[in-house]
């Protein structure tokens, strides 16, 4: 999970792709980076750190051009900490390229000799983005038959990569001499929606992870970009799309509606904090049906994602709903950290009980997932030292005992609680009296409540059925031995990974293409 962004404007796009990324920071936490495209020139700044720490007045300063891209990072693929693969990613050949991916790629060892043996390209990193940044190259080389690029050349291009690449995708990238072009994998998995402005001078086009972005930075949502679809903006303003995927099936990542996006956004025609609303419709009904002996003082959520869900069920059960945590803003997402020492610390500085919505009563609390099972039972635990006599507990979702390889970091079963464990296990395990989860198909039905044009998603975490069909038991092993080395980043690094780096410099790039 990463947030890109593309900007085509008639004035400098520095000031908004700094603004949208700090829109879409929740996206990724250990880097960011921008480039922006002045004539035939690049320039490009880039850093580990949150947004607000990586840039600064004389970087922003050298960010000149009417057009750019932007990418805030969170690692699932290379290593989790890495100045050197913060996006965007550049290659000089051919015309010059600047790309940025959110999403991971899952036969990128096999495109990485690919590229090695057959197609003569070397990569610096172990990040599949890099991957993904050569094929494009390389297929941009093949369809070109002169020094010149053209939208058809680009279209042949995309389509190339669609042949070569699997698991999930979505890109803005810059050509230099032509423009912007940005598309997504022949499944949609990742999100990507497109804005537009029109000024005096001329229409402005935007494309980013989440139209929380687009709403912020004054532009007006147009669509999403569709599976397998490329849209190109040229440094013109000029806008043309096309479908250069043999076969397409829309089924969006079901985790970006749990938990992953911003509330406030619309992305693939789904309201985010409806369908997160209707999440606590179902699983209210559920909880009647299943647990209907249950004396429950007050509905309480744990803050921020799953308010939403918490809010309906409790209206939906005739129950008082209360506000039980108060989360302190400045301390990073639990669901990020690199490891469990330093999740079970965090956790209890990021969240604090109000006693008196706890003691003496029973509680449910509702969260919107169950991952790894340490925080929530860190959280039961708080509430029941507030004084709180009974603690149940209820997931928004269904429960995740599946890798995930589409790009969120829960890429090995032993990490899981419910991999191996029943229900009543893991309530067991999480200290709670007891446990709800969602059904997977209510999950579904409360998506589709939203948008009914949406009939698939990729729901790998929750039901092991892996969208793209090319996921293999030998795969999944390599993920997890790899999962099991050693990691790059140490546990005093925190969350954002930028602990001892406030004004870092980064990486800066200025080069004349001479174009």
């Amino acid at each position: 999970m990463c947030g890109i962004l593309g900007v085509v404007a008639t004035t400098p796009v520095n000031q908004l792709l700094y603004d949208g990324l700090q829109v879409l920071q929740h996206r990724g936490q250990d880097a960011a980076g921008i480039a922006t495209a002045e004539g035939g020139r690049f320039h490009m700044h880039k850093g580990p750190g949150l947004v607000r720490d990586v840039f600064r007045t004389r970087n922003m300063r050298n960010l000149t051009g009417n057009w750019g891209i932007g990418h805030c990072r969170y690692p699932t693929a290379g290593s989790a900490y890495s100045a050197a693969e913060a996006q965007p990613f550049y290659v000089n050949s051919p015309f010059g390229l600047m790309l940025a991916h959110n999403g991971n790629l899952t036969n990128a060892d096999e495109l990485r000799q690919d590229m090695f043996l057959q197609d003569l390209r070397h990569m610096n990193t172990h990040s599949d983005s890099e991957v993904l940044l050569n094929v494009l190259a390389h297929e941009l080389q093949v369809a070109s038959t002169s020094h010149q690029v053209t939208a058809e050349i680009i279209f042949t291009a995309v389509a190339g990569v669609h042949r070569r690449v699997r698991g999930a995708y979505a890109v803005v990238a810059m050509i230099a001499g032509y423009g912007l072009v940005a598309f997504r994998d022949p499944y949609g998995i990742r999100p990507l929606v497109i804005g537009r402005n029109d000024t005096p001078q001329g229409a402005e086009y935007l494309v980013a992870s989440e139209s929380v972005a687009v709403d912020t930075l004054g532009f007006r949502l147009l669509r999403d970009v569709e599976p397998g679809e490329a849209v190109l903006i040229d440094t013109r303003g000029n806008f043309i799309s096309r479908q250069c995927a043999e076969r397409t099936l829309h089924a969006p990542c079901m985790f970006e509606f749990v938990y992953l996006a911003r509330p406030d956004s619309v992305m693939d025609g789904i309201s985010v904090y409806e369908t997160r609303a209707r999440m606590g419709d179902f699983l209210a009904d559920k909880l009647k049906r299943t647990l209907p002996h249950l004396a429950i003082d007050a509905v309480i959520p744990i803050p921020d994602s799953s308010r939403h869900s918490a809010m309906d069920m409790a209206a939906r059960l005739n129950l008082p709903y209360r506000e039980g945590f108060v989360k302190n803003r400045y301390i990073g997402r639990t669901f990020i950290m690199p490891g469990q020492a330093t999740r079970r610390k965090s956790v209890r500085q990021k969240l604090n009980a109000i006693a008196q919505e706890f003691r003496g009563r029973n509680v449910l609390l509702v969260d919107d997932s169950i991952v790894r099972g340490t925080t929530s039972r860190e959280i039961i635990q708080m509430a029941r030292e507030a004084g709180a006599k009974k603690v149940y507990f209820a997931s928004a979702s269904p429960p995740v005992r599946f890798a995930n390889v589409y790009g969120i970091d829960m890429p090995t079963r032993a990490e899981l609680i419910a991999s191996f464990r029943s229900d009543e296990d893991i309530c067991r395990e999480i200290g709670a009296d007891a446990l709800i989860y969602q059904d997977l198909e209510d999950l579904k039905a409360a998506v589709r409540s939203v948008n009914p044009a949406i009939t698939r998603f990729e729901t790998s975490c929750f039901d092991g059925h892996y969208i793209t069909g090319d996921i293999t038991p030998a795969y999944l092993q390599s993920m997890e031995d790899d999962r099991a080395r050693p990691s790059s980043r140490t546990a005093d690094d925190g969350e954002d990974g930028h602990d001892g780096h406030e004004g870092h410099d980064g990486e800066q790039l200025d080069l004349n293409l001479g174009r």
